[in-house]
């Protein structure tokens, strides 16, 4: 019976859902008529216009405020973050401690516990831990014996990782993200510097990391922090500088190590593997070996490990993947006109550019725990020529490891020399004009519909240029220029998850601290931040977020938000109140929406008031949500796969009813 009155919800959830939605897929016809016969915005669209496009939405009040103050002096002001006191916004972020905290503090404070348990329990556990499972796993699959001392090694484990993590104040590696995650919905939702939070959102797509891979996760915050948020309205170059040497985009795409082919640590590796391959290990060699802390046992591990073919993984050479991303994402776009040749170039000059103890895993348990340095850290802080006293997580250059030679990129000769040599790649590529005509195409999407003309591109191009790649210049010419206030493109932008949860929680003036809830509920709707496995970052456009099972999720949203039932999250409904549910509708859709809804959509509205109110299932998976790009189905898969913990429904229902079904109507998705 339970199961049957699910299936009958899930109908009605639907049905309800596509009767409000299908507007979305499509603008209305007749709406687009009378845009092409108007002469242009009023006073007050163009005030919602600037709060939906350099802002995520109004609050209470921000509408007079705005059109008080006027149009062009408020985006002169949010062009200008600093002039603008936001000194409030650091009450609401006190609780997030890993904001401040550089790497190397995080890799001690939130070890990796696979790490830390390798630490404890000796170098050469992960060594060693191939060769034990080979020479175990028959025996324990018939003999239980063997298995339930594995269980009960397991249970030990977790008593060590227990004890040790309340000894020394260690905390869980996966609350960095939940802290990133949280900070970034509260800036957006409280700050008053709302075009900068815009741009940090653009930035960290367009400079995209995930956050899944590895280690990356420990560098985020810093990478946020020193890299995205500090240039996000400065210069375009030292946004390509500063992520070009960020451990965090170094890890993620392999460059920390990408190495010359004739670097003198790779020759000696070359020699030793040779010598172990044949056999040939004199009591010199072996000596050194031991001087690194592998045992005899182990060393004949690896010889026979040699012998056998199985030592590819260490295998070391020049790595493509962030000159490509640079040339592609980064910078000139992929029909920016470069070449495969220029791939290999561009990747030869970032040799060297490389991270000191990239794991972190001399600061896990080196000095705190053991109260000695980690011998592999140790023994690279030599290598590299730096201070054994280098921090965790570092950036470096590392002159041995890079590519000599002359390089040419994009015709350009470059042979300046160690480091230099990626700085010159770095001036090539921003002042090309392919950069500025992809740059310029990115912001237009951003901010004024999802196919700008070639004329906006060229004009906005032309700023890029001749300010040298000033962010603030570029988007200045793009919000005067005479198609950013166009009738066509008021509204014509369809809200992202992350814009769509943060306009919802300003428009209802939502008091929240950033709970799990929102963040599992961010993640259902297919935007979990740093969560895009592509280094594409999250798309823009309607085309790749409109389809019936996102928006499903949208809905689901929406409800969960206006009956309260988000955790840590709370919503006043007394404003909304009235005699009756069409004097509910009227308040909700001037609080909401400044007035301004489509007679379709109020229509189909006002017949869904007596309809029941969709439920809220969280816990099921949608089939559904086809998506179109591989890439985010699997992100959105995972982010779906969180269970979120949502509350018992708080409230008037015939209220939040009405505010529920308004936040998910086409009216508020588009922007």
């Amino acid at each position: 019976m339970r199961s049957k009155t699910s299936i009958i919800y899930k109908y009605a959830a639907f049905f309800t859902l596509l009767a409000l939605i299908s507007p979305v897929f499509a603008l209305n016809v007749r709406a687009q008529r009378m845009r092409r016969v108007s002469k242009g915005l009023t006073e007050n669209q163009k005030v919602l216009h600037v709060l939906n496009r350099l802002g995520f939405g109004a609050k209470p009040g921000d509408v007079e405020m705005v059109g008080s103050m006027g149009v062009k002096r408020y985006i002169e002001s949010q062009l200008n973050p600093n002039y603008i006191d936001d000194s409030a916004i650091a009450s609401v972020l006190n609780n997030f401690e890993i904001l401040d905290m550089e790497t190397s503090e995080i890799f001690a404070k939130y070890p990796n516990p696979g790490a830390l348990i390798r630490m404890l329990e000796g170098n050469g556990r992960r060594g060693n831990a191939a060769a034990r499972n080979r020479q175990n796993n028959d025996a324990m699959k018939n003999d239980e014996n063997a298995q339930e001392k594995r269980r009960s090694e397991r249970r030990e484990r977790r008593r060590k990782l227990i004890d040790l993590y309340q000894k020394y104040d260690l905390k869980p590696a996966n609350q960095i993200m939940t802290q990133v995650q949280s900070s970034r919905i509260l800036r957006a939702t409280y700050s008053k510097r709302q075009l900068e939070e815009v741009m940090v959102d653009f930035w960290s797509n367009h400079f995209n990391v995930y956050s899944r891979k590895a280690a990356t996760r420990w560098y985020i915050p810093s990478y946020e922090r020193d890299v995205i948020r500090k240039h996000a309205l400065g210069n375009f170059r030292d946004l390509v500088l500063g992520t070009a040497k960020h451990p965090a985009m170094l890890f993620y795409l392999d460059n920390f190590q990408s190495v010359s082919p004739n670097a003198g640590n790779n020759r000696n590796r070359k020699r030793l593997q040779r010598a172990m391959k044949n056999g040939r290990l004199n009591p010199r060699i072996r000596q050194r070996l031991k001087n690194r802390g592998l045992t005899d046992k182990e060393i004949d591990e690896r010889i026979k490990q040699i012998k056998s073919g199985g030592n590819r993984r260490n295998k070391r050479g020049i790595n493509e993947n962030y000159a490509r991303e640079l040339m592609e994402l980064h910078t000139l776009g992929v029909d920016g006109g470069y070449t495969q040749e220029d791939i290999k170039e561009v990747a030869k000059a970032f040799t060297g550019w490389t991270i000191f103890d990239p794991r972190g895993n001399r600061k896990i348990a080196g000095n705190t725990i053991l109260g000695r340095q980690d011998r592999q850290s140790m023994r690279q802080a030599r290598q590299y020529g730096i201070s054994a006293n280098t921090e965790s997580g570092t950036f470096i250059f590392a002159n041995r490891l890079h590519d000599k030679g002359e390089k040419t990129v994009l015709g350009h000769k470059i042979n300046a020399g160690g480091m230099n040599d990626g700085l010159e790649v770095i001036d090539i590529l921003v002042s090309h004009p392919s950069t500025a005509k992809f740059i310029a195409k990115k912001l237009a999407v951003k901010f004024v519909n999802d196919k700008p003309s070639e004329g906006l591109i060229n004009r906005v191009a032309k700023a890029f240029q001749k300010s040298n790649g000033d962010i603030k210049t570029t988007l200045r010419a793009l919000f005067y220029d005479k198609e950013f206030f166009a009738k066509e493109n008021y509204r014509a932008k369809i809200k992202t998850p992350f814009e769509l949860m943060v306009s919802s929680l300003r428009a209802l003036n939502t008091q929240t601290k950033g709970s799990n809830g929102l963040i599992a509920l961010l993640n259902r709707m297919g935007e979990p931040l740093y969560g895009y496995q592509a280094p594409t970052g999250y798309p823009d456009t309607a085309a790749d977020w409109v389809n019936t099972g996102a928006l499903l999720e949208r809905m689901n949203f929406a409800v969960a938000l206006a009956s309260n039932r988000i955790p840590q999250t709370n919503v006043n409904l007394k404003p909304f109140e009235a005699s009756d549910q069409r004097g509910v509708l009227d308040k909700a859709i001037d609080r909401i929406l400044s007035g301004e809804i489509n007679p379709q959509t109020k229509s189909t509205l006002v017949k869904q008031l007596a309809q029941p109110l969709p439920q809220v299932t969280l816990a099921e998976t949608s089939e559904s949500n086809e998506m179109r790009d591989n890439s985010m189905r699997n992100n959105r898969r995972r982010g779906r796969n969180r269970r979120a913990r949502l509350r018992q429904p708080r409230g008037n229902p015939e209220i939040f009813k009405v505010v529920g079904l308004l936040l998910g109507s086409p009216d508020f998705q588009r922007q």
